[in-house]
């Protein structure tokens, strides 16, 4: 893809947003894969979709990392996957909500009076 099409930096962003998102939310409230994907959306403007490429290996990710517990049970006349914070869970969601505030802090800071106006 071309670094020059916005729908490049819409995807990049898209990707590494998805993992803190969907811990944030599971933070929230505890979901299930779909139910997050459409309170994700909602929250963002559609900022941010998760896929299901990538909602169900985030959540097997953070499950298995301590981060989330899976309650199996029924929902509507479905059984499915509920998805619920743990306290390691919060943690992180706290730790990678730092991180990406100083990672826009310094992409969106103004630039000091020594600073050139162009990126470096």
């Amino acid at each position: 893809m071309d670094p020059v099409n916005p729908a490049y930096w819409t995807t990049a962003v898209n990707a590494g947003l998805c993992r803190l998102l969907i811990l944030r939310e599971v933070c929230r409230k505890p979901g299930h894969g779909y139910a997050l994907v459409r309170r994700i959306a909602s929250r963002t403007r559609r900022v941010c979709t998760p896929t299901e490429a990538t909602i169900y290996p985030t959540l097997a990710e953070l499950t298995r990392s301590g981060c989330l517990q899976v309650i199996d049970g029924p929902i509507g006349r479905r059984r499915r996957k509920v998805y619920a914070a743990t306290p390691a869970g919060r943690r992180a969601c706290v730790i990678g909500t730092r991180a990406w505030r100083a990672g826009l802090q310094a992409l969106c800071g103004a630039p000091s009076k020594t600073q050139s106006n162009r990126p470096s």
